[in-house]
């Protein structure tokens, strides 16, 4: 298992240290499910996490009671939690929810946007693209969320972008899924014409622009599930 990414030793190195190791196991916890490291359905122990994040059982605990309240995990008893499988029903709620959380989140970020902020989404997108080009699966899935976080941090409003980033948890093991059978080419995105619409001032454009984002993503997740199960 690949327990320190970049970007997770960048978050350390940025705090200078000073996060307590609970809240460091968390996080490092947090971004294996985030981006499909842990796969729906996969097993894990107390004691294998411990030995994969190289950590204290206490902190391990610790981060597996809170992203099971968060709903990234699901206890199995005897000490063993498991990544949540996705079913139909689950994702036809997440979808609901995630296009009304992410386009009115999307229509708050453009009201109040400054002209930098269109550059870092630019500079993120970027990144993106770069990422698909090499096939890189991890690194399209980090800068995906990259950008849909910049938006929410835009926004201003933090209990909806709270409640938007919890839903990342609940799908993204499966994005990992399926760009594993379909590839980051063949997952949509409207991250350019939010861009555009933002240079241009167009609130409900870039709104349009991450609902129409949000949607077809989310229907590629649809499709491949809907074939795992048929097959």
């Amino acid at each position: 298992m690949n327990v320190k990414t970049a970007e997770q030793v960048a978050v350390e190195l940025s705090d200078g240290g000073r996060r307590p190791e609970h809240e460091l196991v968390y996080r490092r916890l947090r971004t294996l499910i985030l981006h499909g490291e842990l796969v729906p359905g996969q097993a894990v122990t107390i004691q294998g996490l411990t030995t994969d994040l190289s950590a204290g059982m206490t902190p391990v605990r610790e981060a597996i009671r809170r992203l099971t309240a968060e709903g990234a995990l699901m206890a199995q008893g005897n000490r063993r939690v498991s990544v949540p499988i996705l079913g139909p029903e689950n994702l036809e709620e997440i979808i609901f929810i995630r296009e009304a959380l992410d386009t009115e989140l999307a229509r708050r970020a453009a009201d109040r946007a400054k002209p930098e902020d269109a550059n870092r989404l630019e500079a993120i997108d970027m990144a993106l693209d770069a990422a698909i080009r090499r096939g890189d699966v991890r690194g399209y899935l980090t800068e995906n969320h990259r950008f849909h976080t910049a938006i929410y941090e835009m926004a201003g409003a933090p209990i909806l972008a709270e409640l938007a980033e919890g839903l990342w948890l609940r799908f993204g093991p499966s994005l990992r899924v399926v760009c594993g059978r379909v590839g980051t080419q063949n997952v949509p995105d409207r991250h350019k014409e939010a861009i555009a619409a933002l240079r241009a001032g167009d609130v409900e454009g870039v709104a349009q622009a991450m609902r129409e984002d949000v949607v077809q993503g989310m229907d590629v997740i649809r499709m491949v599930l809907s074939e795992a199960i048929s097959a």
